[in-house]
């Protein structure tokens, strides 16, 4: 393989920088060329490429976001988009392509390796929501991130014996809510992977009051949201102010952590090797610490575990 390139589609993650920078890297090293697609699929349909050498992607492994720009393409679902990504690619001699992206981003990946064009996806979501591989670039920052937002948040409701009810990101993922949860002390933590009443909720609340406690931390998944409800709720039933935040955009950003931007160079160099080797179609990911590969339609099909006992765990040691 002469000429590869590489992309990052959907949601931006840190660390997808570092994957960037090892892909580029690893390729030359390898005796490629590398180019940058910008703007994930959109890029490759209208051929907004950039040639990548080792200086361009200097100093970029402590930068959040992503050099590339990111985007979601619609487009790319059809048949016609495709032809378009593809002949992009036979038009400037790019034979593989590094994907950095989550599930849909994959499924892109699967298409245009059906199309003769050989992809290896690299999982970069805060929400480590793909089952193939027990940790996703971006994740480990993003419950650093909400763990310094929440640790904040506290200051405010222990100097005024509030309830502070903060949502956290995830999707449909209750990863970041169950470590952010356990990390800052929550009360209760409310994911869709575990079952809860507000009677649950209140009621650990009110356990809390009589062993002398006075603020409280509820840490809600965005999957489940209603966190103004769940405020309003709470403090009906205590009488304990209670405020939500939502913390947003702000878990995606932010320099990347040791972890992240190990395990991104790591998992961008094995995507190079097997480009290197003609191997496409495949996702890399971590499973018991080590570099696995899969074809990306299997690991479309495989499901992640919710972690039940630490939840157990967080709830029992949580008063």
């Amino acid at each position: 393989m002469k000429k590869i390139g590489v992309l990052t589609s959907g949601g931006d993650a840190p660390g997808m920088n570092a994957v960037i920078r090892a892909v580029t890297r690893a390729g030359i090293s390898k005796g490629m060329d590398v180019v940058g697609i910008r703007r994930g699929y959109n890029g490759l349909i209208n051929g907004d490429i950039v040639e990548l050498n080792v200086r361009s992607v200097s100093d970029i492994i402590q930068r959040g976001g992503t050099m590339l720009y990111t985007a979601r393409c619609a487009e790319f679902r059809y048949e016609e988009g495709l032809q378009k990504a593809k002949q992009t690619c036979i038009e400037n001699g790019i034979e593989g392509i590094v994907v950095i992206g989550g599930d849909g981003s994959f499924r892109g990946a699967a298409d245009l390796s059906a199309r003769g064009i050989l992809c290896v996806g690299v999982p970069g979501t805060i929400d480590n929501d793909i089952s193939m591989t027990e940790y996703t670039i971006g994740y480990d920052t993003a419950m650093n991130t909400a763990m310094e937002m929440v640790d904040k948040l506290r200051d405010t409701a222990q100097s005024h014996d509030r309830c502070s009810v903060v949502e956290v990101m995830g999707r449909n993922a209750g990863y970041i809510a169950l470590n952010t949860g356990i990390a800052c002390g929550a009360t209760y933590i409310i994911t869709k992977e575990e079952p809860y009443t507000m009677n649950d909720v209140i009621n650990k609340i009110i356990a809390g009051q009589k062993t002398g406690k006075h603020h409280f931390i509820i840490v809600v998944a965005e999957g489940i949201g209603n966190s103004e409800q769940i405020a309003k709720e709470i403090e009906q039933a205590t009488g304990v102010e209670s405020r939500a935040t939502i913390l947003g955009h702000v878990q995606r950003g932010g320099s990347p952590t040791v972890r992240d931007r190990v395990e991104a160079s790591q998992l961008g160099y094995y995507a190079v090797e097997l480009l290197s080797n003609g191997i496409g179609n495949r996702v890399v990911g971590l499973q018991n610490n080590k570099v696995v590969d899969y074809d990306i339609q299997e690991a479309l099909k495989m499901t992640k575990s919710f972690d039940h006992k630490l939840y157990e765990i967080a709830n029992e040691i949580s008063f």
